[in-house]
């Protein structure tokens, strides 16, 4: 009203200056700050479609990191099963161990058995021989004060037996020597099945700990796998932390610019509305 007050009196005062220029003035400015608000609609409109683009964006990272810290798990549960199976192979290695020092010992006793028959097969020997000698040391060692006839019967008797006990051990076939043979044979069979069985445990053992040896490597290179596996997981778990980090920076600073576009058409529309 005091605007219009004002125009008549100026109309009054000065006669070239007209009502519908004034008019037509006022209604350039409504139409400039209705077109200024169609664009600020218009960014408004794109900075929200943005903001909606940004959290579906936040939301999908999101996922990705519950399903990277999945896989994360997953693979500390499979470290866990091959530290346990590691574990359980070294055990395995330890009772191998101690397989082979007891099979080593038994080697050991084994060939001190075989050495002690080997001693008492030469004992029987000389007890053989020192019987022999002692025959013949009794016929040479007769007395001559004894009766003659015992003597007698007593050389007859020995010397029949040790004709006897010289053709024993001259024949071949003979029980002293079958028996001798007998018992070496005996000693030899035993001693060579001995040997065969200690082999055949050496080439079992062999092949265990070559089977250790190979899981051994096999296991380290799971190891070495699975950490680089999960570096790798752990590099991609830091870069998608980082960038949830930017992109919730990045929506913060959009809903501030938002607030304060919106703060803007609010005052636009109150300084554009008619009092």
């Amino acid at each position: 009203m005091s605007n219009l007050r004002e125009s008549e009196s100026g109309t009054q005062e000065k006669p070239g200056f007209s009502l519908t220029k004034a008019v037509e003035d006022v209604s350039q400015h409504g139409f400039a700050q209705t077109e200024a608000l169609k664009e600020k609609k218009k960014t408004l409109t794109s900075l929200q479609a943005t903001l909606s683009d940004i959290r579906r964006k936040c939301k999908m990272a999101e996922q990705e990191l519950r399903s990277k810290e999945r896989e994360y798990l997953l693979l500390e549960s499979e470290l866990e099963d091959l530290e346990c199976q590691t574990k359980v192979l070294h055990g395995r290695c330890v009772v191998i161990s101690k397989e082979n020092t007891e099979l080593q010992m038994g080697v050991t006793e084994e060939e001190e058995k075989a050495c002690m028959l080997l001693a008492r097969f030469n004992a029987y020997r000389g007890i053989m021989e020192g019987h022999r000698a002692a025959v013949l040391h009794a016929a040479s060692q007769t007395e001559a004060h004894k009766e003659l006839e015992e003597k007698r019967a007593l050389v007859r008797m020995l010397t029949q037996k040790k004709e006897e006990l010289r053709k024993d051990l001259e024949n071949p076939n003979g029980n002293t020597v079958q028996m001798a043979k007998s018992e070496n044979d005996a000693l030899k069979r035993e001693i060579s099945e001995r040997r065969e069985t200690i082999a055949k445990k050496r080439e079992l053992v062999q092949k265990e700990f070559e089977t250790h040896t190979q899981m051994k490597k096999d296991i380290e290179i799971q190891n070495r796998r699975f950490e680089a596996i999960l570096k790798r997981l752990c590099c991609q778990l830091s870069r998608a932390q980082a960038a949830h980090r930017q992109m919730s920076t990045d929506v913060y600073h959009m809903e501030r610019q938002l607030a304060e576009l919106k703060g803007q058409l609010a005052s636009s529309q109150d300084s554009a509305s008619p009092t």
